[in-house]
C-alpha cells in the first residue's frame, strides 16, 4: 500500500532522522534548504533571514507531519499543481519532508486496500495528522451525488476531519465551494469551514493555488504547532495580503490608460492592461503576480495574456461573469487620475500665436524701458557735482 511505502518507521521521525536513514547526505540537504529559501513563500518563519545552515538546523529537528489527503468534488488540479514543484520536487516533499499517509490519486492501492490504508492512518495518528481536503463537499440528497467507500461525503468529512489536528482546504472548491457551487449549484457544494466551523482550518483558495503556499503552511505547523496568521476568510496572510493589481507587470499600462480592447489586437500583442477585458486583478488577493507557477517567469494567467478571474475570491470567481469589469474601490480609474503617456495635442491657431507674441513683445519692451531709466539714474548720481546721498554723509553732518 502507498502508506506502507512512504512510512516504514514505527514512529514519526524528524527530517534529519529520515534523511540519515535514507542515506541522503548533509550536503544535499543544504542544497535543498538553499532552494527552499528561494522558493518558499515569503513570510515562512522557518526560512526568514537565516543562512542555509541555520535553516537546515531548524528544519532537521522538525517531526515529519503525517498528512491525510482527501478528495471530494474536484478536478484534481490542485494535486496536479503540487506535482510540478521543483524546490523541493514532489518526491522530496512526500518522501522526506512530510509523511503522506493517504492520497487516493497518487497511491497504488485501490478499493478495499485503499480504504484499509485510510482507516489505519486515521487510527494510528488520531489527533496528530494534518488533513488536506481537495474539492467541495456536496450537501444535498444525503450522498446521492458522492460517496466514498459507500459512505456519504458529509459523513467521511465529519469522521476524519473531527480527528485531525488541523485542516488545510486546498483550492477554491475546498475553501468555499468553487466551480461546483456556481449557479444553479445542484449538489449544494460548500467548503470545509462551512461544515466544520470550529476546527483549526486554513483556506488556500486558487484554481489551482500555488503549491508553495501549502508547503509553507505544513512546515510552519510541523515546526511549532501553529498555523499562519490568517485574514477574515482564513487565508494565510503571507500569501494573500496583497492585490494582484498592486504588483502586476502590466500596471504601468493601466496607469497610462493603455487597455486591450479585443484578444489579438495591437494592445494585446504588446502586453497592455487587461482590465477592460474583465480582469479581476484589482479586487483579487493572491501572490500570483509575484510568485509564478513552475518557477517560470510569466507562467500565470495574466502573464500568458488571459485576464484574472478572481479565483481566490469567494464573491467573484464563478459568480461574476468572466468579461464583466469590476469596480475600482481602492484606486481611481485612469486616465483621469494619471497623466496619459503619448496623449494627443491640439493645433495652435495663428491668431493665438500672434496674441501670445504681442504679449511677450510688450513685456520685453517694458523691461527695456525700465532698465534704461535705472541706468540714467545711476549715471546721474555718480556724476561730479551731484548731490550726495544720505548714506554718503559723514557722522554728525547736518541733515
Amino acid at each position: 500500500m502507498f502508506s506502507s511505502f512512504i512510512t516504514t518507521a514505527t514512529t514519526l521521525e524528524t527530517i534529519d532522522e529520515r534523511l540519515l536513514r535514507c542515506g541522503i547526505s548533509r550536503r544535499s540537504f543544504l542544497v535543498f534548504c538553499s532552494s527552499l529559501m528561494i522558493a518558499a513563500p515569503y513570510g515562512l518563519a522557518i526560512t526568514d533571514k537565516k543562512t542555509p545552515e541555520e535553516v537546515a538546523g531548524n528544519l532537521g529537528k522538525v517531526i515529519r507531519p503525517p498528512v491525510i489527503w482527501l478528495h471530494f468534488q474536484d478536478c484534481t488540479g490542485c494535486t496536479e499543481s503540487l506535482l510540478q514543484t521543483s524546490h523541493p520536487d514532489f518526491g522530496d516533499l512526500i518522501l522526506n519532508i512530510i509523511s503522506l499517509e493517504y492520497h487516493e490519486t497518487l497511491m497504488a492501492g485501490s478499493g478495499a486496500q485503499a480504504r484499509q490504508a485510510l482507516d489505519e492512518a486515521v487510527k494510528k495518528y488520531s489527533g496528530k495528522f494534518i488533513l488536506v481536503v481537495e474539492g467541495s463537499i456536496p450537501t444535498k440528497d444525503n450522498g446521492i451525488y458522492m460517496k466514498l467507500a459507500g459512505r456519504p461525503a458529509l459523513e467521511v468529512l465529519a469522521d476524519i476531519g473531527g480527528q485531525a489536528a488541523a485542516i488545510v482546504a486546498i483550492g477554491s472548491c475546498a475553501s468555499w465551494g468553487g466551480i461546483p457551487s456556481a449557479d444553479p449549484d445542484p449538489t449544494g457544494a460548500v467548503g470545509v469551514a462551512d461544515l466544520l466551523p470550529n476546527k483549526s482550518i486554513v483556506n488556500i483558495p486558487g484554481c489551482p493555488p500555488n503549491p508553495y503556499t501549502l508547503l509553507g503552511v505544513l512546515l510552519q505547523y510541523a515546526a511549532d504547532g501553529t498555523l499562519p496568521e490568517a485574514d477574515e476568510q482564513r487565508r494565510p496572510k503571507f500569501a494573500f495580503d496583497r492585490e494582484i493589481h498592486d504588483h502586476c507587470a502590466r500596471r504601468a499600462h493601466f496607469d497610462a490608460g493603455n487597455f486591450v480592447k479585443q484578444y489579438g489586437d495591437k494592445g494585446h500583442r504588446e502586453g497592455w492592461c487587461l482590465y477592460e477585458m474583465g480582469c479581476k486583478g484589482p479586487e483579487t488577493h493572491a501572490g500570483c503576480s509575484t510568485r509564478h507557477f513552475n518557477e517560470i517567469t510569466d507562467v500565470w494567467p495574466i502573464g500568458i495574456g488571459a485576464p484574472c478571474i478572481g479565483c481566490t475570491e469567494k464573491a467573484i470567481a464563478f459568480r461574476v461573469p468572466m468579461f464583466q469589469v469590476v469596480q475600482l474601490h481602492t484606486i481611481a480609474a485612469p486616465p483621469t487620475s494619471y497623466a496619459a503617456i503619448g496623449s494627443t495635442h491640439g493645433i495652435i491657431s495663428p491668431l493665438a500665436t500672434g496674441l501670445v507674441g504681442i504679449g511677450i513683445g510688450a513685456l520685453a519692451g517694458a523691461g527695456y524701458v525700465a532698465s534704461r531709466k535705472f541706468s540714467i539714474i545711476q549715471n546721474d548720481e555718480s556724476a561730479p557735482g551731484s548731490k550726495p546721498k544720505d548714506s554718503d554723509k559723514g557722522p554728525g553732518a547736518p541733515v
